[in-house]
């Protein structure tokens, strides 16, 4: 028998999707594959997840999340820095409830710890500098290269979406590495595409990401998971293809 310490990988799922909602058995037999996880096994080949492996898995979905590292990343920097990472996901019996700032550089913040009120709200374009710490400019720049979209109020002010201050924060981070708003029209025609692509592969599922009330809520959650899937296996590929590219580079 294993020990009563161990958990089979539904019971991981079903532990951690309250914090994780789009987690499911594909995504962690994916990270497995990926080479992130080995849990033990038993001899008749079923997954038995130590509690060790289930806060290494958790600070995967954390950095995944919220610091928007792909894979391999967050396979390196665990093998480095493993002690320490899973030391503060523990804390508190919460994954990584302060994030870590092993690498190096500031944390990006997690939109999930945003107040919802200010999440579903528009905001003058005025209060960035106080609400977010970036220039009003730099708010123009992001909404002219079509990163975040603006509306204008019935007195005539821009006004920003609060859904999009976790993609502000982001590109103001990235800014520091010298990529500019200009530099993220790119990603705004790849979002655009994939998407496109995404909800044609995902018309199987028989709904779309608007949602669809006539389906079943078991049709919705095959689309959630389907699509997090994909995502997840577009930004492993887009990741091993930026790396070639660079690696070819400086060859």
């Amino acid at each position: 028998m294993p020990d009563a310490g161990y958990l089979t990988i539904g019971k991981v799922v079903k532990r951690l999707q309250g914090q994780y909602p789009d987690l499911s058995v594909s995504k962690v037999r994916y990270l497995e594959d990926e080479g992130l996880l080995t849990p033990s096994r038993t001899p008749g080949g079923y997954r038995l997840y130590s509690q060790h492996d289930v806060r290494r898995l958790e600070t995967i979905l954390y950095l995944q999340k919220n610091r928007f590292l792909p894979l391999q990343v967050i396979k390196d920097e665990l093998a480095k820095g493993e002690a320490m990472l899973l030391r503060e996901s523990s804390q508190e019996g919460r994954a990584l409830t302060t994030p870590p700032d092993s690498y190096g550089m500031p944390a990006v913040p997690d939109d999930m710890e945003q107040d919802s009120e200010e999440a579903d709200k528009f905001h003058p374009i005025s209060h960035m500098p106080e609400l977010l710490g970036v220039s009003v400019s730099f708010v123009r720049e992001l909404s002219e290269a079509g990163v975040i979209r603006m509306r204008t109020s019935p007195r005539g002010r821009d006004m920003v979406d609060g859904h999009d201050f976790h993609i502000i924060r982001t590109c103001e981070e990235l800014r520091r590495f010298g990529i500019g708003p200009k530099n993220l029209r790119q990603y705004v025609q790849a979002a655009n595409r994939e998407s496109g692509m995404f909800e044609q592969a995902l018309t199987v599922f028989g709904t779309n990401a608007s949602g669809n009330a006539t389906q079943t809520e078991e049709q919705r959650d095959r689309y959630e998971q389907a699509l997090t899937h994909m995502i997840l296996l577009t930004n492993s590929l887009r990741d091993k293809l930026i790396r070639r590219s660079l690696k070819g580079h400086n060859a």
